[in-house]
């Protein structure tokens, strides 16, 4: 089978109507629509109803970032608004850059950006200054220096009064006051995404009590979802996709409960199958070279095609892992991933995917193929006919391979 990187992305498309977008979320959380694909068969449900679905002491895997209100708008000395949307650290990882007290220096897309002619931006609310300067200017993007006062707040603090909750574009409107809590799963955790893992926002009490009932476990990784997961593929093959980053946080104990557990794995979302499919690949190298620096572990776009074959055992490649971190003196793994998962990917970790409808052309789709491999297509013509709506806000599917 060829290289993922000669992927034709024109074989992953589909027609996706604007009326088939959802563009707000449903009442009910767990009211939502769930296509379960098992035993290569096809049937549909409610999301209330998943814990039926899935066997008992399953693994579910969820990713517990939370989605931070990253647009900011100043005004310019003419009164013309500019938009300020923070995408992620320029050097300190996330989770040291939320914590950040009087300055923080961040990547950014900048909206009118002709028209910041001022040396620096200003707001102010409720006795809170913000400013804004120009750093470097880059061809992707600027970055933007912050500060503040009072110095003792932290940047999470001025996110959280200045911010707006950055939607999906492809929603094409403004966030609105049901966004605050809908675009957020009920666990989230750990600020720093600048989009939800979506899988997630079907979860309510009542399905984590009949998940339970069930004997089936949860177990929580973070992943911080970068603007990158809406980047479209705009080359004719894969080669020519530069595929985001994104930070990964996943302490020792989780990583020891995976390798431990002895039944299917479950992730739900994109971003947790992402995380935890890199865990493997960082113990194969691990394996490879056990004197590696932590960067030196991290996993680039293609790496995982490419690393010799070593036919590792989640098992052993976890364990190899764990040695890695506690010979370094470390309880928790904090670093970026590049995965790429794409046919003919073979899952390491995950036996299946909760997950909601992806868009054409998209890597999160190519991910769908490498799970399910071609009967993506027949699974995303029956939610089509079928009334399922499509994307963030949409309804669900439980794809086991």
């Amino acid at each position: 089978m060829k290289h993922p990187s000669q992927i034709s992305i024109s074989d992953f498309t589909y027609d996706l109507p604007n009326e088939k977008i959802a563009v707000y979320p449903l009442e009910k959380r767990d009211e939502s629509k769930l296509l379960v694909f098992k035993n290569q068969q096809i049937e549909e449900s409610r999301f209330k109803n998943i814990a039926s679905f899935i066997d008992k002491n399953t693994l579910l895997v969820f990713n517990n970032t939370k989605v931070i209100q990253a647009r900011l708008y100043f005004e310019n000395s003419k009164q013309q608004t500019i938009e300020i949307f923070c995408l992620e650290p320029n050097a300190n990882d996330v989770s040291m850059a939320m914590t950040a007290r009087k300055t923080a220096r961040w990547n950014c897309l900048v909206g009118n950006l002709k028209r910041w002619k001022e040396d620096e931006l200003h707001i102010q609310k409720n006795n809170i200054s913000l400013h804004a300067k120009i750093a470097e200017r880059k061809t992707t993007h600027v970055v933007i220096d912050f500060f503040w006062t009072p110095e003792h707040i932290s940047f999470a603090e001025v996110l959280e009064q200045f911010g707006n909750l950055p939607i999906p574009p492809y929603l094409n409107r403004e966030s609105e006051t049901i966004d605050t809590a809908r675009y957020q799963t009920i666990y989230a955790k750990h600020e720093g995404s600048v989009a939800a893992p979506t899988a997630g926002l079907h979860f309510t009490d009542d399905v984590f009590n009949s998940l339970k009932e069930k004997s089936v476990e949860t177990l929580s990784v973070t992943l911080h979802v970068g603007a990158g997961t809406f980047k479209p593929v705009k080359s004719e093959t894969m080669s020519g996709h530069d595929m985001h980053a994104e930070w990964i946080d996943v302490d020792l104990e989780t990583i020891k409960k995976l390798q431990q557990h002895e039944h299917n794995i479950i992730a739900v979302g994109t971003t947790s199958l992402r995380t935890i499919e890199t865990l493997y690949w960082l113990g194969v190298k691990a394996t490879l070279n056990k004197n590696a620096t932590l960067e030196e572990l991290e996993i680039k776009q293609w790496e995982v095609y490419d690393l010799p074959q070593q036919n590792l055992s989640a098992k052993e490649s976890l364990q190899a892992l764990i040695d890695w971190l506690e010979k370094n003196n470390l309880q928790k793994l904090l670093c970026r991933t590049q995965i790429l998962i794409a046919p003919p990917y073979q899952l390491k970790l995950a036996h299946g995917i909760i997950t909601n409808f992806h868009q054409p052309q998209s890597t999160l789709l190519l991910l769908i193929s490498a799970v399910v491999g071609n009967k993506w297509r027949e699974i995303y013509d029956y939610a089509l006919s079928h009334n399922f709506r499509f994307l963030s806000y949409g309804d669900s599917s439980l794809l086991l391979k």
